[in-house]
């Protein structure tokens, strides 16, 4: 291979490299890799329906907290 290939692909890959790193580093910045509860959640419950379960029990939970809660 010509030198000018091989600095070709040198200098491509070391500019997608960069551009890799600035936007993980961007998200790690703007929170998007903080969701601390999800791996919880995963273990916590096996089955779909029992998710779905926690995720209307914590609403209510909110709607108390904020005085809006109506009971069913």
């Amino acid at each position: 291979m010509d030198s000018w290939v091989v600095a070709m692909m040198l200098g491509a890959s070391i500019f997608l490299g960069a551009i890799a790193l600035t936007a993980f580093l961007w998200g790690i910045k703007n929170g998007q890799f903080d969701d601390e509860k999800k791996m919880m959640n995963q273990v916590q419950y096996d089955d779909e329906s029992e998710l779905n379960d926690a995720a209307n029990q914590q609403r209510k939970q909110e709607a108390i907290n904020k005085k809006e809660y109506k009971p069913e």
